[in-house]
């Protein structure tokens, strides 16, 4: 048989029996058993040995990131519910700044760098020759700033409540 083929049927055997495999109970010496009996192979021998635990190791890290990927997608999910329904692909204006939010069809929630220093706006918008421009209309914030306003938020909605309940 040629090493070539014999070694992608290991792989392939070897894989396939790590993802039926409870990954808590397995151990490589366990798989590399498993595998010797479906294929008719003696797994022992030490460049198959090796083979395998190469195999083994790939397919933990493939696992692993894998893992880290799904972990951050619901990272992300949670981060856009939390924003409001901000879009996975990220939307910049036309002057370049990245677009956290839109609050309505004109006024918006832009990040900027503006002299080495990053704020959080909330702006109007008006349309000119095509390109939607930033008005007079609103306030940036500092980092600082902001989130001295985020840590306020809670105390702004109790007043509002209070304030609809009069």
């Amino acid at each position: 048989m040629d090493d070539a083929e014999t070694k992608g049927r290991i792989e392939e055997t070897v894989r396939r029996v790590l993802q039926e495999s409870d990954m808590d109970e397995v151990t490589e010496s366990k798989i590399r058993k498993q595998a010797s009996e479906q294929l008719g192979l003696d797994l022992s021998q030490p460049h198959f040995k090796a083979f395998v635990k190469q195999v083994v190791k790939a397919f933990l890290q493939e696992e692993e990131q894998r893992q880290q990927q799904q972990q951050q997608d619901e990272d992300d999910d949670d981060e856009e519910e939390e924003q409001g329904g901000v879009s996975k692909g990220k939307e910049y204006d036309d002057e370049g700044d990245l677009i956290i939010c839109r609050l309505s069809d004109k006024r918006r929630v832009p990040i900027q760098d503006f002299r080495g220093k990053t704020l959080v706006s909330i702006r109007e918008y008006y349309k000119k020759d095509g390109k939607e421009l930033p008005t007079s209309k609103g306030i940036s914030l500092t980092e600082e700033q902001w989130s001295t306003f985020k840590k306020n938020v809670p105390a702004i909605e109790k007043a509002i409540k209070k304030m609809e309940s009069s």
